[in-house]
């Protein structure tokens, strides 16, 4: 028999290895229990025959002793789930079948405690046959990963143009008020942080450029290269960025919120489609929304130009604005404009779609929230990317 001491230790009983457990087995004493349990897994007796056909017999890399097959609780006073997850997670290291282990003399609430996480505890290999992943397999795995997501985002938007169509072929299915609603989340409370950082960003460029206009008495060209800039990348670019961090990422954490306190269950029990009420109003707004945002910052950001052009290089607001209709043409801010709906959908998919994948619990709507912002960021320069490429094959 077991020491009072021994919080456990494994004996052989009528061909079938148990492992016995007395004390607490809590958080607090974790150390000492793992220290314990490597030690009684390392003790315990050779299998016997009679147990060699059983779940979780002796195992290669065990020196021939045998895997538990029961968990006698009986002396045990206190567990949690950490001493649980400790119990069960040091069994399968040393090769026992966590699932197939049969619990006996365990107090009900006891037994409901280790089962629970039984029941989460995920298949994995034995520690002794893990090893280190190479590179080629670190990277098959990322790929595989970013593949998966793709595929995901993807499918959802097949979903969301569906959506949209039997919105826009039957407008009194759109959900009017939630489009509005929306819409004074995503475009007018968004004025403020877009004409601000918009006009900083143009106070910046006209310094910049006027550094060195100045030297060859060129100042007025700074007008040119604000007006391209701006109009063209910077101010879609900025915008579309802010848009993510901002919108893309509320989101994200509303469908979240929705879909662990039940929300999106209780939408599908009342027999309508969540993508309907939810995704296509959001959808919509960002894409009407952006367009007039980016509205907003070309000309937010052409009027930081005008003012440090007036301060720095002596351009008064008139000259300013007679360059600016002669080296500005129309095709430039209506390529800005034209490339800020398809940010527009990109992010609004990549937020809907990651705040309706996110698990039941909270956790996962931080990661998801964070995710969304990364994923809608990159999408967004690698569009502008493309963008830029078809533009210089057109010739525009």
């Amino acid at each position: 028999m077991g020491s009072p001491t021994r919080s456990c230790w494994i004996e052989d009983q009528a061909g079938a290895c148990a492992l016995h457990l007395q004390g607490a087995w809590r958080l607090a004493g974790l150390r000492a229990l793992a220290r314990e349990l490597a030690q009684a897994i390392a003790r315990a007796p050779d299998s016997a025959p009679g147990a060699a056909g059983a779940p979780g017999a002796t195992a290669e890399g065990t020196s021939g002793a045998a895997i538990p097959t029961v968990i006698d609780g009986s002396g045990l006073q206190e567990i949690d789930t950490a001493g649980a997850l400790l119990l069960l997670t040091g069994l399968q290291d040393a090769g026992a079948q966590v699932p197939a282990l049969a619990l006996r003399g365990f107090d009900a609430r006891h037994a409901r405690i280790v089962e629970v996480v039984r029941a989460r505890l995920p298949e994995t290999t034995p520690s002794r046959l893990r090893r280190p992943m190479r590179a080629l397999a670190q990277l098959g795995a990322a790929t595989e990963g970013m593949g998966t997501l793709l595929l995901g985002h993807v499918s959802f938007l097949g979903r969301a143009f569906v959506e949209l169509w039997r919105g826009v072929s039957r407008p009194r299915a759109l959900r009017w008020h939630e489009l509005f609603a929306q819409l004074g989340q995503v475009c007018v409370t968004a004025i403020p942080v877009v004409a601000l950082v918009t006009f900083l960003i143009g106070v910046v460029m006209a310094y910049l450029l006027g550094l060195q206009a100045e030297k060859y008495g060129a100042n007025i060209f700074v007008v040119d290269g604000v007006a391209l800039g701006m109009t063209r990348e910077f101010s879609p670019l900025i915008v579309a960025t802010i848009v993510a961090g901002r919108s893309g990422a509320a989101f994200t954490a509303q469908l979240g919120t929705m879909k662990l306190t039940e929300e999106i269950d209780a939408i599908r029990t009342l027999g309508l489609s969540p993508d309907q009420v939810l995704v296509v109003p959001r959808i919509l707004a960002l894409v009407i929304a952006l367009p007039l945002l980016v509205f907003v910052g070309d000309i937010m950001g052409l009027g930081g130009a005008m003012l440090m052009a007036n301060s720095m290089l002596e351009v008064t607001p008139a000259t300013f604005l007679e360059r600016l209709h002669v080296a500005l043409d129309s095709r430039h801010y209506l390529i800005g404009l034209g490339k800020s709906p398809v940010f527009a959908l990109f992010i609004a998919v990549i937020g809907c779609a990651m705040g309706l994948s996110v698990s039941r619990d909270t956790r996962s709507i931080g990661i998801n929230t964070t995710s969304t912002v990364v994923q809608s960021i990159v999408a967004v320069i690698l569009l502008d990317a493309i963008f830029a490429v078809l533009f210089q094959a057109m010739g525009l």
